[in-house]
């Protein structure tokens, strides 16, 4: 009787609702780091987990440890005190395996997710002395260790004793089925992490604006990659997307998005493959708007989060992500998060703490998933978004993708007469110049001639709007919008040269040698001698 009762309380969970799912949340914080146990805190009220459900341990302080280390001070305390409190249920014996956890036979798991906060250690370094000798196990040579993310191991507290060596398949991974119990008596864990402790709070706020006004911004997706596998996973995320009407680009070329590309609002980004975060993200002042989800294929993406420069899971966490997951050592391709099935389940309205165990193939290995588990980025459907520029050039895609193309165009122009922006006015002006209609080129872009404070990520789409400007028979609207763009810092001094190069060309077609001469001497000055 009580295994039925277990399994229709397991059968339910699913559906339960956010208040229930945050009644349910176990936070793990380092009692040695008064900050850790704030952290903890915080969290508890910001999504209203009862207080007792925060476990404070006193847990290694550095984010490398031993097995020893972990399964001494990390793995055994916290399942005792889990088994204790009743969040996982079965039976308990004084038997030890041969790492030293103690054998339980587990029935039941009520945690919903386990958040781990910044101060809990982040990986487990491999251990040759611990690998099994059974040479009937046949593993392949690349997967015979058992270096791992403190997290993925967790992930397994509720499971009866697992292999360390290698991984261990993850029964959540693309599982559209009734979960089984194998599956409910997985721990769900993500992490508040990041190179500061203001860093992992903002990962809760983002999330919480970005459930407040909705998702609003552009995607971004690398294609290109040193796989075919890959290369076909972000194919498909891309397509997804384009599919949810989002506004965006993508990079094919192999490399990552150039220093000097629009990457305005990147709400969305879904790429690989470099080791440390580069090109738009580098830019000095580059922030994610909230609640962006970001996601960056590299064997060693998350080697520490304490860094805002190595790898890619703390830079991102640095620059306001609200998401993100990474690798602590090699996980090799097809154990690592995919990200098409990532941005499926969190468009079909999952949490972000569902969204990456449905995206993971292995546990007990190398993931590590950063943010709130709760956060739910397409929690505010498209309709109730309100009048951002993004949305609504969200909503004309969608028409336009509907073959609705004078709706669409009737939306963006209507749009555009209430509240101008640049983004709404270069879509607007690449349909217009697609129809050949030259006037309503200009008359799309009129706002860029008039902004004179340049925000760093406008100066990509202003140089766009100019040179639109200047195909379409528009000179003198577009040499003001390169005069502006010349006294505004540029993303990089190779676009600040080029943008000279295409002013002064602009410059020469409309016959304005005052400008042409100022441009020439400005891009004079930025060319080394050596190259004149």
């Amino acid at each position: 009787m009580r295994a039925i009762f277990i399994l229709l309380v397991l059968g339910g969970w699913g559906r339960l609702p956010a208040d229930d799912l945050a009644a349910r949340v176990v936070i793990l914080a380092n009692s040695r780091q008064p900050e850790s146990v704030r952290l903890a805190g915080f969290y508890a009220e910001k999504r209203a987990v009862p207080a007792a459900n925060i476990l404070a341990l006193p847990l290694p302080e550095t984010e490398d440890i031993t097995w020893r280390e972990f399964i001494d001070q990390v793995w055994q305390p916290l399942q005792d005190e889990l088994f204790r409190r009743g969040w996982i249920e079965g039976t308990s014996s004084s038997l030890l395996d041969r790492l030293g956890r103690r054998r339980y036979a587990f029935s039941g798991n009520r945690i919903s997710y386990l958040v781990v906060c910044r101060g809990v250690p982040l990986r487990i370094h491999n251990d040759p002395t611990l690998l099994p000798d059974q040479p009937e196990r046949k593993i392949p040579g690349e997967l015979n260790k058992n270096e791992a993310a403190v997290d993925s191991e967790l992930s397994l507290l509720a499971h009866n004793t697992y292999e360390i060596t290698a991984m261990v398949p993850n029964p959540l991974f693309a599982n559209e089925r009734p979960p089984t119990l194998e599956a409910e008596l997985v721990v769900k864990v993500s992490r508040l992490d990041g190179p500061t402790w203001e860093s992992a709070r903002r990962l809760v706020t983002s999330a919480l604006e970005a459930e407040r006004t909705g998702l609003l911004g552009r995607y971004y997706a690398d294609l290109k990659g040193p796989h075919p596998e890959g290369d076909q996973w972000l194919a498909a995320t891309a397509k997804q997307l384009q599919e949810l009407g989002f506004d965006g680009d993508t990079e094919s070329t192999g490399a990552t998005f150039d220093a000097a590309a629009r990457f305005d609002a990147p709400v969305l980004y879904f790429g690989w493959y470099a080791g440390s975060l580069n090109g738009p993200f580098a830019r000095e002042g580059f922030a994610f708007p909230p609640g962006a989800v970001a996601l960056h294929i590299h064997s060693f993406s998350a080697p520490t989060l304490r860094s805002d420069s190595i790898g890619w899971g703390g830079p991102l966490v640095a620059h306001g992500v609200a998401a993100t997951v990474g690798n602590v050592f090699e996980p090799y391709l097809g154990y690592t998060h995919r990200p098409n099935f990532l941005l499926r389940a969190l468009s079909q309205g999952k949490n972000f703490g569902d969204a990456v165990y449905y995206a993971l193939p292995a546990l007990s290995w190398q993931a590590v998933a950063i943010g709130d588990p709760l956060y739910r980025p397409f929690k505010v459907p498209l309709e109730e978004q309100g009048a951002s520029p993004y949305a609504v050039l969200r909503r004309a895609n969608l028409l336009l993708a509907k073959a609705e193309k004078p709706a669409a165009l009737a939306l963006l122009r209507a749009e555009q007469r209430e509240r101008p922006s640049l983004a709404v006015g270069l879509a607007l002006a690449k349909h217009a110049a697609a129809d050949a209609e030259a006037a309503a080129v200009a008359s799309a872009l009129g706002v860029a001639a008039l902004l004179k404070d340049i925000r760093p990520q406008d100066w990509p789409l202003l140089r766009e709007a100019a040179a639109l400007l200047a195909a379409n028979g528009a000179r003198p609207a577009a040499l003001q919008v390169y005069a502006n763009l010349a006294r505004a810092p540029a993303p990089t001094p190779e676009a600040m040269k080029a943008m000279l190069t295409e002013a002064c060309r602009t410059a020469d077609a409309a016959g304005d040698l005052q400008r042409s001469l100022d441009f020439a001497r400005q891009l004079n000055e930025l060319t080394p001698p050596a190259a004149k």
